[in-house]
C-alpha cells in the first residue's frame, strides 16, 4: 500500500484537529470583539495552548481567519480535470458556484465572516494574495489538460484572470453578473470600445 493514499494516521487527525479548534476560536473572538480588538496571545489563550503552539498552525494572524490551503489548491485542480465541458465553461460554472456561496452566506455568522474579511483591509489583502497563490495550481492543471508547452504563456494568463474575476465578484455589489461580464470578457475578448 502506498503510504501517501494510505489511510491518515493519529498524529496527522490530532494535527488536523487542533488546528480547526484554533480557527474556530478565533473565529468566534473576531466576530464577537472585532479582529483589531483581538491578538494572537488572545487566542492562543481562549484555545489553551501557547502562543508559540498557536503560530506553529498559523505563521500569521491573519491566516487564523483566511486558510486557503490544500483543499482549494485541490478543488482548483478538480474543476479542469474532473469536467465535462469545455475548461472555461467549467470555470464559468466553478466561478458562479464559488461567488453564489460567498454572496449567499445565509446564516448570520457567514454574513458577519464575509464582511469581516472584505472590510478589513489587512484581512482582504491578505485573503486575495492568498487566494491569488493558487495560480500555478490552475494553470498546471490547464497546462496539462491542453497538452501546452512550457512556453505557453495561455495556462498562466488564463489562471490569472479567472481568479482575479472571482475575487473581483466577490467584491462585488452584484457577483453573479460581474462573473458573467468577467467571462464574457475572458472568453469572447468582449470589447469595451
Amino acid at each position: 500500500m502506498d503510504v501517501a493514499q494510505g489511510p491518515v494516521g493519529r498524529r496527522e487527525r490530532k494535527k488536523a484537529a487542533t488546528r480547526a479548534h484554533l480557527a474556530d476560536t478565533a473565529l468566534a473572538l473576531f466576530l464577537e470583539k472585532g479582529y483589531e480588538n483581538v491578538t494572537v496571545r488572545d487566542v492562543a489563550a481562549a484555545a489553551d495552548v501557547s502562543p508559540t503552539t498557536l503560530l506553529n498552525h498559523f505563521s500569521t494572524k491573519e491566516a487564523l481567519v483566511v486558510d486557503l490551503g490544500d483543499e482549494l489548491a485541490e478543488e482548483l485542480r478538480r474543476v479542469v480535470v474532473d469536467r465535462e465541458t469545455r475548461i472555461l465553461d467549467a470555470l464559468r460554472e466553478y466561478a458562479r458556484d464559488r461567488v453564489d456561496r460567498s454572496a449567499a452566506a445565509n446564516d448570520p455568522d457567514s454574513r458577519r465572516f464575509m464582511t469581516l474579511v472584505l472590510e478589513n483591509r489587512d484581512l482582504s489583502d491578505y485573503w486575495r494574495k492568498t487566494w491569488m497563490g493558487h495560480e500555478n495550481v490552475l494553470a498546471a492543471a490547464i497546462r496539462e489538460a491542453i497538452g501546452a508547452a512550457a512556453d505557453d504563456l495561455r495556462p498562466e494568463v488564463t489562471a490569472h484572470f479567472v481568479l482575479d474575476a472571482i475575487a473581483f465578484a466577490i467584491r462585488s455589489a452584484d457577483p453573479r453578473r460581474a462573473v458573467d461580464t468577467a467571462f464574457d470578457v475572458i472568453v469572447n475578448g468582449t470589447s469595451i470600445e
